[in-house]
């Protein structure tokens, strides 16, 4: 049976937010808030959780997990980025977007594409996803709150709670966060690439 937090989505309890992150670290899952939608997410070395998640999702090892980062510096640890790349960044994070940049050699390489060696990085522009991030001190590995066959996330923490209490460790309510996705730009390359266009404006990618 799953713990559900109400956290308030502007001004999260600190004390709500220790313990959803010692749940993080006893390798458990969370369903949380975003700024696009509501995700999964556990804790960057924990391959168990990590094939939870799968699990729960119906995934196969080729899909491409996100890591949500709380700031542009910790992007830079995972991440190669050149003086172009951190200028869009700089520019667009906090935000709904997902970019895809090259791996340091700080990302597990279960989480890297296995031919380009890229992963895919976000700085989400929510109080409670920040909150987690500052607690936990490093990034969650996440991937967004949709279950097999359906076609948007879940939106409702009380459906969520529903639907997965046997299947992660604890819910955060932080209400309503909408449904659709961030905006995915691929930085590997010379020039960005617009791979999905969603909630974030894709204009300071088209110059």
């Amino acid at each position: 049976m799953s713990q559900f937090y109400q956290i308030h989505p502007e001004n999260p309890q600190a004390r709500l937010i220790r313990t959803a992150v010692d749940i993080i670290h006893s390798g458990g899952v969370v369903a949380y808030p975003t700024d696009s939608a509501y995700a999964l997410g556990c804790h960057i070395g924990d391959k168990a959780a990590l094939d939870r998640i799968r699990r729960i999702r119906k995934l196969d090892d080729k899909h491409n997990f996100t890591l949500v980062c709380r700031d542009l510096s910790e992007i830079a640890t995972y991440a190669e980025v050149n003086n172009a790349s951190y200028r869009l960044l700089r520019h667009t994070t906090p935000g709904p977007y997902t970019f895809i940049l090259q791996a340091t050699a700080e990302v597990p390489r279960r989480l890297m594409h296995p031919k380009r060696k890229t992963v895919g990085l976000r700085v989400p522009d929510n109080a409670i996803a920040a909150a987690l991030l500052a607690d936990l001190g490093e990034p969650l590995m996440s991937a967004t709150l949709i279950m097999p066959g359906d076609e948007f996330p879940l939106t409702d923490p009380y459906d969520i709670r529903e639907t997965l209490e046997h299947e992660v460790d604890l819910v955060i309510d932080g209400g309503y966060c909408g449904m659709e996705p961030t905006t995915v730009v691929d930085l590997a390359d010379d020039r960005p690439l617009i791979l999905r266009a969603g909630k974030g404006d894709v204009t300071p990618f088209e110059r």
